[in-house]
Order: C-alpha cells, then structure tokens, then sequence
C-alpha cells in the first residue's frame, strides 16, 4: 500500500454525497478560505491538483477547494498523532457542520481520523503497529466494527522471522481506506465501487502556505 493522506473536510451534512455534486471551486472564494484557516501564514498561489492525487502535498503546499456546502483542504500539517489536539481555530472553523480530519501514511502503517460534530470532537482514532493505540475517543463508527470485531484479521508471511500475531486487530491502511470511503465518499487504494466518488474528477486549487519568515 502507498496511500498517504492530510486531508480536512467541512461539510453541511454528508461529505460524500456533497462531493458528488460540486463543480468547479471558485479559486478567490478558495483562497478566501484557505487564508482563514492558515491564519499568520503567507498565502500564494501555484499549481493545483485533484482529490484523487492532492490528498498529501509538499510540506509547503496546500490543495483546497470551497463550494457551497462543503470545503476541502489538504496539508500535511494536519497529520497529527493525536486529533484531538486539532489548534483549536481549525475546530471552531466548523461551527454549524461537521468537520472530518483524515490522516494516514503507508510507510508506518499508521492512521488516524476523527470526526466533530458543530465543533463537538465525536470520534477520533488513531494507531499503527509500531505505537499501538495512540488516541481512541468515543464510540467507534459503523463502518469500524466489523474490524474491531476481528473480520478483517492481518495474515504475516510464516517465513518472516519474529512475532507470528499482528500487534492489531486489523491494518489501519485497510481501515484508513474504508474510514476514507465511509466519511468523504472515496479511496485512494483498491477497488472503487460504482457510487463512489469520483475522486480524480474534483479538481483543487494549489497554494503555497508559509510562515512570514520564508516567504
């Protein structure tokens, strides 16, 4: 798996079925947004990407979108261990609608997401083989208990030398995918399904973000 994400969503109810209807995003009403989240920052313009591809950019680079209703950007920096710990300006930027912060990185195999509702923090995961459970905040969702149950169990190489049991109950690549499906409508591995989003499709404006110091 190659899969890495930083990726914030704000959506007036379902991201998904929002995202399945948006067009293209007003770059001024973008950069109005993206200015408002990186408060103190540098905001320039540059190349822009897709969901599909734009999902973890260069340190350095933002990729956004705003429409009515529903407002995406993607930055490494919110690849946080722990998601309760989003500044808390990014948190009250949802007020009135739900926020999903999705984060995930395949050379660790780790994962995290978290979900606030009206700025209210109502899920947050986040775990990798290496740390364990890092941060494990309500009640998990539905599309998580199938693996929390043991559906989805990590079969190791018998030939590999160590220990023969995964040290969780699941991979969180495999769970990052179906968090990912589940909160933003699509994937960035495996097989799409015919109501998924189509991720490639959504085009998102680029934005070099910086501390005044470098820019």
């Amino acid at each position: 798996m190659g899969a890495k994400t930083g990726l914030l969503v704000y959506a007036d109810g379902d991201a998904a079925e929002l995202l399945r209807r948006v067009g293209s995003a007003d770059r001024e009403a973008t950069a109005a947004m993206v200015r408002r989240l990186c408060p103190g920052r540098v905001v320039g313009e540059c190349a822009g990407s897709s969901l599909g591809e734009g999902v973890y950019p260069l340190t350095g680079t933002a990729y956004a979108a705003s429409w009515p209703g529903v407002d995406v950007i993607a930055d490494r920096r919110v690849m946080i261990d722990a998601p309760s710990r989003l500044p808390d300006h990014l948190v009250s930027a949802s007020a009135g609608r739900r926020l999903v912060l999705h984060a995930m990185h395949s050379v660790v195999d780790w994962l995290a997401f978290a979900v606030w509702e009206d700025g209210r923090l109502v899920r947050s995961l986040s775990l990798s083989p290496d740390s364990g459970i890092i941060e494990n905040i309500g009640e998990p969702l539905p599309f998580e208990r199938p693996y929390w149950a043991g559906d989805h169990p990590v079969t190791l190489d018998p030939d590999d030398d160590g220990d023969d049991r995964y040290p969780l109950p699941f991979h969180p690549l495999d769970l990052g995918e179906e968090a990912l499906r589940a909160l933003c409508g699509f994937i960035q591995e495996g097989t799409p399904r015919p109501d998924d989003v189509d991720a490639d499709a959504i085009a998102l404006h680029g934005f070099e973000v910086r501390a005044p110091e470098d820019a």
